[in-house]
């Protein structure tokens, strides 16, 4: 189950540079996760200040 990244994205990029798999990039309007990529570690939750990344 990959994560993904809601609304309360910010754009700030905090979860791109913790990603192990580099599964995130910059979106349209905010940070996308690329679900074939995720491999569920939940870095990109724990260091993104708005809680924007939840497991889908």
């Amino acid at each position: 189950m990959a994560y993904v990244i809601n609304d309360e994205c910010i754009s700030c990029g905090a979860c791109a540079g913790e990603c192990p798999v580099s599964a995130i990039s910059e979106g349209d309007g905010k940070y996308v996760i690329d679900a074939a990529t995720c491999i569920d570690c939940g870095n990109c939750s724990n260091v993104c200040p708005v809680g924007a990344p939840q497991a889908e």
